[in-house]
């Protein structure tokens, strides 16, 4: 797997040691870094991330902050040039939730997902090195990589209709699977209350 794809550990996703570079976006599309004083480009921004250096982005009329919108645009520039990073299903279901009443849930999810994948690689690459040193069985960070994509996808049949028929076939006894989407039908509904009391 190339070094594009990896997930950057929880303590790389923001640096506490430099303020965040502040970058402002023009009107022809250029990018310019203030902490270099010179044009940039979206894989240099991209090598930042890579790098663990935060950034914010601003657009440099109005001063309104841009950052997500770059980053999702670094995101589908990766994707074209052919990492496919994102699987076309995933992608499918994610589009799906805009607009919908899970949609407040699902970035805090993604979020926690993200974040359990990088500790499980950050615990692998440690395990390797005691072991094999430098040597990393890339094999076995790939499968780690297919489970968890896997687990976000039973999660996000959740939020389709998919997941009621696992539902009607109440005569099928309970498996892992039906357990686990269960207990994640569980904590949404709790969240589902949580929102709902502080509407009120």
């Amino acid at each position: 797997m190339a070094d594009s794809a990896q997930i950057l550990p929880l303590s790389h996703t923001k640096s506490s040691e430099k303020p965040p570079v502040v970058v402002k976006k023009y009107a022809n599309r250029r990018l310019y870094n203030t902490e270099s004083s010179s044009y940039i480009t979206l894989d240099n921004l991209a090598d930042m991330v890579r790098q663990g250096r935060d950034f914010v982005v601003y657009d440099a009329k109005s001063g309104d902050d841009i950052t997500r919108g770059v980053l999702t645009q670094i995101i589908v520039e990766e994707e074209g040039k052919g990492q496919n990073l994102l699987p076309t299903n995933f992608l499918r279901q994610l589009i799906g939730l805009y607009g919908g009443s899970m949609q407040g849930l699902v970035p805090k999810y993604l979020e926690h997902a993200m974040s359990s994948f990088a500790q499980q690689q950050d615990q692998m690459r440690a395990a390797m090195q005691k072991t094999m040193g430098s040597l990393f069985p890339f094999g076995n960070i790939e499968e780690v990589g297919r489970q968890n994509m896997a687990m976000m996808e039973r999660a996000f049949n959740l939020f389709t209709p998919f997941y009621r028929g696992v539902e009607s076939d109440s005569s099928a006894p309970p498996t892992e699977e039906s357990t686990e989407i269960a207990a994640l039908q569980a904590e949404i509904e709790r969240l589902k209350g949580e929102l709902a009391a502080k509407k009120k």
